[in-house]
């Protein structure tokens, strides 16, 4: 039972690291460093590195963290909505949002070649997303398992191309943005004039 205890004080003092960690990449995005975390956080990085292994330790960490909350967010989304239009537009939006509030944390997710090991985790994210859309276009339109696997994973890649786009371009506001991926999605490309 004694052990319990310091077992719950380095759980504890690894989420005030994480913390720290946290508000370094909101600030730095890829260009935080072991250096900037250990002194967010009153450390030094030996210590950081006892609690999670090395560099790519900590910065799975975070992503996981990121993405986990963001997989939450999308999965809300997605539930709410008295249409499958409304479903999308508010799924779309939600991932946009999450670029636009925090392009710091987005860029040190997808775009670090310091955070490799942080890209892994989003990998992991992407598919469990495109996985979660497959499984839901399936149901919601009954449509096969090939077809729905593309698709899900189609959008996925699509919203997050387009969010690459607009967050290094500027070029539409989000609602725009929000708009036109869902339209495209619900075929204005088929329907446009030639």
């Amino acid at each position: 039972m004694n052990d319990a205890v310091p077992l719950r004080d380095r759980a504890a003092r690894r989420e005030v690291l994480l913390d720290a960690a946290d508000r370094i990449v909101r600030r730095d995005g890829p260009a935080a460093s072991m250096a900037a975390i250990a002194a967010e956080a009153g450390i030094s990085k030996p210590i950081l590195y006892r609690h999670f292994g090395d560099k790519s330790g900590l910065y799975a960490a975070l992503a996981e963290r990121y993405t986990t909350r963001l997989l939450d967010d999308l999965q809300a989304a997605l539930r709410s909505g008295t249409t499958r239009r409304d479903r999308v537009e508010r799924t779309i939006g939600a991932y946009l949002s999450a670029i636009e509030e925090e392009p710091q944390v987005y860029r040190f997710l997808v775009h670090s070649d310091e955070a490799a090991p942080a890209q892994s985790q989003v990998r992991s994210f992407t598919r469990r997303l495109s996985v979660l859309l497959a499984d839901g276009i399936a149901t919601e339109i009954d449509a096969p398992p090939a077809r729905a696997a593309a698709w899900g994973h189609g959008i996925v890649g699509m919203v997050q191309a387009a969010g690459d786009w607009w967050l290094e371009t500027g070029g539409a506001t989000r609602t725009e943005l929000v708009e036109e991926l869902t339209a495209l999605l619900f075929g204005a490309y088929g329907t446009s004039p030639s």
